[in-house]
């Protein structure tokens, strides 16, 4: 079998998300061009990589009940505003068209479905190249590309996260994930745990509760903070989850660190009679849970709104994840491999958060490739004494 081709590129963005779109357009107005416009140009090129079949990042994966008036915040993409939405339209069927018009706009080429396997060193020179590895597919071959800064904005949705509980794998019921759930009327007459304190928690369990028994779990009493969550508690959320990549720590959630807000659909829980927090199961029956003071209760499903975890797997060669799974990022880079810059994640993972990591990261990118190359090392001296 042949070796994939390696193809020279300045930057590689992984991620079509909100993310990597933001980055894209930061290159493409900085004078940056898709890889194979004009191979006789001298301008810099990129290359943006998506492991979806279609434009909309993770928003084309979304239930359809999570219409535009209840997401928690959409900001626009820079350059070209949101048209005129209708509050109680799916997002699933407005956010994708709003990325392919944005794609298509700006003319970034977005290459798809891409698959990236690694990214490993080229070599031991810490101003060389970082090999961007993709996997073959139906229509595409395996390829390397040799970039001299890579943008990894890949967001959480393909890291589902779930918690090990004993007997979990037991269980005949229905177990699924917030990222599997389609709609409440799957559950219509059943009995439901939902485990979770996030906002999804909420939201699925006042839509459910309206249709099946639903029984609300989470490991701790959630703090319920009864100010709206305005700009001011955003600020002090990311500034808790910024301190935290700093060190290298896994992000962590917003929730962890603002509490929860009182929302819409909290407040209807509440009215409902439905909002009542019990601690979590002792382990998981066939049938059922073995509930925190030893009783049994039968279950026809648990839906885990347990959240998600930075999909990072692909930067393993580079040695750079600490034992307890975080990076240390020093503004967008990473502090232990300056030519990688991770946006969307940890404090930059809301829509506004990666926009403005998006132009950071290219801004810093192109200070970097603009400055002249390292004076070699000086020559040792042969001479005798």
């Amino acid at each position: 079998m042949s070796s994939p081709e390696t193809v020279d590129v300045d930057v590689v963005v992984i991620g079509a998300g909100q993310a990597g779109l933001s980055a894209a357009y930061h290159l493409h107005r900085r004078g940056f061009v898709p890889l194979g416009d004009d191979p006789a140009s001298a301008a810099r090129t990129f290359v943006v990589l998506d492991a979806n079949g279609a434009p909309g990042g993770a928003w084309q994966h979304r239930w359809r009940s999570l219409t535009m008036s209840t997401v928690n915040g959409i900001y626009d993409l820079p350059g070209m505003p949101k048209p005129e939405l209708d509050p109680t339209a799916p997002s699933v069927d407005v956010i994708p068209p709003y990325f392919a018009a944005f794609e298509e706009r700006f003319a970034l080429a977005v290459r798809r479905p891409v698959h990236v396997r690694a990214v490993r060193r080229a070599d031991d020179d810490p101003h060389g190249r970082l090999f961007v590895e993709t996997a073959a597919s139906a229509d595409r071959a395996a390829a390397v590309f040799a970039a001299r800064a890579v943008v990894n904005a890949t967001g959480t949705w393909t890291k589902p996260f779930w918690p090990a509980y004993p007997g979990r794998e037991r269980f005949q019921g229905r177990q699924l994930h917030v990222a599997d759930y389609v709609s409440a009327e799957e559950f219509r007459g059943q009995r439901v745990v939902i485990v979770g304190a996030g906002i999804s928690a909420i939201q699925l369990l006042d839509e459910i509760s309206q249709l099946a028994e639903t029984v609300w779990m989470t490991r701790r009493e959630p703090e319920w903070v009864d100010e709206a969550f305005d700009t001011a508690a955003r600020v002090e959320a990311i500034k808790g989850v910024e301190e935290r990549v700093r060190q290298g720590l896994p992000p962590g959630s917003v929730i962890s660190v603002t509490g929860m807000h009182w929302t819409p659909w909290a407040r209807a829980a509440e009215a409902r009679g439905v909002l009542h927090r019990q601690p979590m199961f002792r382990s998981i029956e066939p049938d059922g849970v073995i509930l925190a003071d030893g009783s049994f209760l039968h279950v026809d499903a648990i839906l885990w709104a347990t959240g998600f975890r930075a999909a990072l797997d692909h930067l393993v060669p580079l040695g750079i994840r600490l034992p307890g799974g975080g990076i240390r990022i020093d503004g967008t880079r990473a502090a232990d491999e300056p030519r990688l810059h991770l946006i969307g994640y940890g404090p930059s993972a809301s829509t506004v958060g990666a926009n403005r990591a998006g132009r950071a990261a290219v801004a810093a990118i192109l200070a970097d490739l603009s400055a002249p190359p390292p004076a070699p090392a000086p020559a040792l001296s042969s001479a005798q004494p």
